[in-house]
């Protein structure tokens, strides 16, 4: 009898996350440290496994409605599922030394102030339990099933939020809720549309595979976009993209890392498995619009980052301009631009985190996040500023780093096809230079200021080290190597470009990704 690997990799978090609930205080800490790493062992193991083995699951769960419990893992899919299972257990480490309720007082200077609602076993299980749920979102090959965990993600997020943010988060997570549910809803229309049209053609079916034939006229393109601003919500596109920087200045950073490294990408991974798989013409009809949003995400974004003076609203708006590069990759429609978004989204998911947590380290020291408040902090604390400079290089796209690989991909596959665009596109990256070296400049050069030597006497303890040693580790690796992740994701472009019946420009030049036509040099 086969085991069922990916049930097991899905439910493991959600048994780890309801144990931790369990055990008080540092007990519980441990609990969810030690089922984070079992789970980062069985991700490892159906990362590995899924290139040989099909590890795919299917049962009929509902009948009457067509409705079945699939899960299956494809490139794409093993991706996000490695940046899931390593994202969380680093996460958890960062926040080891997390503030139990009413354990301490903060202190007078302190601008951003934590209050926590409950204990820090009661964050380690929340975390788990997001884990279990967008594990399935990544696995799931029904609709329904897929669309039931997509909105599950929201609940232990919320409460991740709510129980250990700021003052004012609790306002904040309800934003973040209300355009969620939101999209939610809408999506659900899209839900119903696929129950009608696989309906009508003779045999109701949420799998994605038995959707062969896209509804033409208008109810094809209305269940398009019914998916599409659900996923444009969540990756987050302007205009719904408001809830970001408000959350990420008010929430957890560690929590946020996890918001905008994993939960995130549910948006763009769910425009390439199901927009593009499932409605190819619409896709393609949609296009002109949608990369015109994604160049206008690209830009806003970034002038917003350089006009933020807190660095948790910073590294939002770095991200809804990352996100405007991922969705100009999906919609040009070449092989090497789907590649580089799909590369670009492991790659921003590390790089975030890294620039979170480190942040999320100098909050801890100074009491806030606002860059007024700081001023010549490399000379306390060179390893910070090492570390945010490398991420915020990564985030600039630098050459040797992942988000470059990626970056470059996606202009480069979408410059065939829309040059003007593109030439817009690229002053994105000259502003990331802007809003990164400018808030270096700010925040760690001249002389320390009166607080920051009051308050910032330390530089990177060991356990930050250990924390934050393998992103930087894989900003770099697989900056330099990243062939491996390349090949990966490759079948599922070239499948993404089968299913929009386009064949890429130059005549088969541009059918690979950086490292080649096909992968290969």
């Amino acid at each position: 009898m086969t085991i069922p690997l990916l049930t097991i990799l899905g439910l493991l978090p959600l048994i780890g996350g309801l144990l931790a609930f369990l055990f008080a205080g540092r007990s519980g800490k441990i609990v969810a440290f030690v089922f984070s790493l079992l789970v980062a062992v069985v991700g490892l193991l159906a990362f590995f496994m899924a290139g040989d083995t099909d590890l795919g699951e299917l049962h009929s769960w509902i009948p009457a409605i067509g409705a079945h419990y699939a899960l299956g893992l494809d490139g794409m899919g093993r991706t996000m599922v490695l940046l899931t299972v390593v994202l969380v257990p680093i996460v958890l480490l960062s926040q080891w030394n997390i503030a139990d309720r009413g354990s301490s007082e903060p202190r007078a200077e302190d601008i951003y102030v934590q209050h926590p609602r409950w204990s820090s076993n009661i964050f380690g299980g929340l975390v788990l339990i997001m884990e279990s749920f967008a594990l399935f979102v990544f696995l799931a090959d029904d609709v329904l099933l897929f669309y039931i965990f997509f909105e599950a993600t929201l609940l232990p997020m919320y409460f991740l939020i709510v129980g250990w943010g700021s003052d004012k988060a609790s306002k904040a997570a309800m934003k973040f809720l209300i355009y969620s549910l939101a999209g939610g809803l809408v999506m659900l229309f899209g839900i119903v549309g696929v129950f009608a049209v696989t309906s009508a053609q003779g045999s109701p079916s949420f799998l994605i595979a038995d959707f062969t034939l896209e509804p033409t006229g208008a109810l094809g393109k209305w269940i398009f976009v019914a998916f599409f601003i659900a996923f444009a919500i969540k990756a987050p596109m302007v205009p719904v993209h408001t809830w970001l920087p408000d959350t990420a200045e008010q929430s957890n950073p560690g929590a946020t890392a996890l918001l905008v490294g994993v939960l995130d990408k549910i948006g763009t991974f769910g425009m390439i498995k199901l927009c593009l798989t499932m409605f190819p013409e619409a896709s393609k009809w949609a296009a002109p619009v949608i990369l015109v949003l994604a160049v206008i995400s690209i830009l806003y974004g970034a002038v917003l980052a350089i006009a933020s003076s807190n660095l948790l609203r910073l590294v939002a708006y770095t991200s809804v301009s990352h996100f405007g590069f991922m969705v100009l990759g999906i919609f040009a429609f070449t092989t090497t631009s789907l590649n580089g978004s799909m590369f670009y989204m492991l790659g921003h998911g590390v790089s975030s985190a890294l620039l979170f947590l480190v942040v999320d380290m100098m909050i801890k020291r100074r009491g806030c996040a606002e860059i007024r408040a700081f001023g010549g902090v490399q000379k306390i604390a060179p390893l910070i500023a090492g570390v945010f400079l490398l991420g915020g290089l990564a985030t600039m796209g630098l050459p040797g780093t992942m988000n470059f690989v990626g970056e470059y991909s996606i202009m480069v596959g979408a410059f065939t096809r829309h040059p003007v665009l593109v030439a817009f596109a690229v002053l994105g990256t000259v502003l990331a230079a802007v809003y990164v070296l400018w808030a270096y400049q700010r925040v760690f050069t001249g002389e320390p200021t009166p607080s920051v030597t009051k308050w910032v006497r330390t530089d990177l303890t060991v356990l930050e080290r250990v924390t934050l040693a393998p992103l930087i580790a894989l900003l770099l690796v697989f900056g330099f190597f990243p062939k491996p992740f390349t090949q990966l994701v490759q079948p599922v472009a070239e499948n993404s470009m089968t299913s929009v019946q386009l064949a890429d420009p130059l005549d088969g030049a541009n059918t690979g990704s950086v490292d080649g036509p096909r992968g290969g040099k």
